[in-house]
């Protein structure tokens, strides 16, 4: 007879907990992936693929511990999907594609072809998982692409070097909550408005450039850091907070710490002039050996209280549906 099922006989609580928490967990998730072929399926594409289209109620996928190596697309017609996992240590979606790495047709991947993890549907959620590019230090190579409407990331890692997370969607609104994101250089970049909240953000040795935002003329934020860490093993004022990928760039910091890799500049202009009257960069009690408010380049804006304050996640992402991402995490 094996320990466990001395232990069982021995103390049948432990069964009974065993057997209520299996039945608890298959009620609260409708799909659930495992590696080990425990699951409804093997691998995250086929729980995507098996999901019915635009469908309006939340469909519950358990991502099971393990590493789960797969190029990934879910479709814009798979919406309200909610990705889980338990620890975003022992849960990770990867894939080793890069810009120059060349197709089967001998053609360059680019950067939007290097993506891991492509999110087209409305409505997406992840938690507690681990989102990787592989490739290295190769140059571009992005872990997740966002272009879906809505679309949470809680407690989750985004790991890469260049061009780590790519927030695209022009229309796209996003919600990244006690997240953790590296890279080296413009390793959060797009059109997309997007938050991060209480997120720590990790500048690799070797990099010069937190985000690159490319925020269209007409569109009222692009990416709000609010009550940010930003950390990393760069070395002391080496990084600038930003750089416009386009003229009408935005991004703010909202009470960000901010550690001694920051320039005292803070911001640069990608040697395009036009770009210092056109974007908006701008921060609001930033504090840390990164914080030179009296040194940053004259073209970005310290924020007086009124305003600094109201860069709130509901003032950012609500539009006129009021979207209130809050509602769907766990604090």
């Amino acid at each position: 007879m094996s320990r466990n099922a001395i232990a069982y006989f021995k103390y049948p609580f432990v069964l009974f907990f065993v057997l209520v928490s299996s039945v608890l967990m298959a009620q609260q998730y409708d799909i659930t992936v495992a590696k080990d072929g425990s699951g409804d399926f093997t691998t995250i594409q086929e729980a995507f693929n098996s999901i019915p289209d635009f469908r309006k109620s939340v469909t519950q996928i358990y991502l099971k511990p393990g590493k789960y190596k797969e190029k990934l697309t879910l479709p814009s017609t798979k919406t309200n999907v909610h990705l889980v996992g338990k620890d975003p240590s022992e849960t990770i979606v990867t894939y080793d594609d890069y810009a120059s790495k060349e197709n089967k047709f001998g053609e360059e991947m680019g950067t939007t072809g290097s993506s891991s993890f492509f999110v087209f549907g409305d409505g997406f959620l992840a938690r507690n998982i681990t989102f990787e590019n592989s490739s290295g230090p190769v140059g571009q190579a992005v872990a997740v692409r966002v272009d879906g409407d809505k679309v949470i990331f809680e407690n989750c890692r985004f790991l890469g070097y260049q061009d780590t997370l790519y927030p695209h969607g022009k229309s796209s609104r996003q919600y990244y909550k006690n997240c953790y994101i590296e890279g080296t250089t413009d390793f959060i970049f797009g059109w997309s408005t997007a938050v991060f909240d209480e997120c720590e953000i990790y500048s690799k040795d070797g990099g010069s450039y937190i985000t690159a935002a490319s925020t269209e003329k007409e569109t009222l934020h692009g990416f709000v850091f609010i009550k940010c860490k930003l950390t990393g093993d760069a070395p002391e004022k080496s990084v600038y907070l930003g750089r416009p990928w386009r003229d009408y760039a935005q991004t703010v910091f909202i009470s960000c710490e901010m550690g001694a890799h920051i320039k005292p500049e803070g911001w640069h202009n990608w040697g395009k002039p036009s770009a210092e009257e056109n974007c908006f960069y701008a921060e609001f009690r930033s504090y840390g050996p990164g914080a030179a408010p009296d040194d940053r380049v004259m073209w970005s804006w310290q924020l007086t209280p009124d305003i600094g304050k109201a860069y709130t996640v509901a003032n950012v992402l609500g539009g006129e549906d009021n979207w209130n991402p809050t509602a769907f995490t766990s604090e």
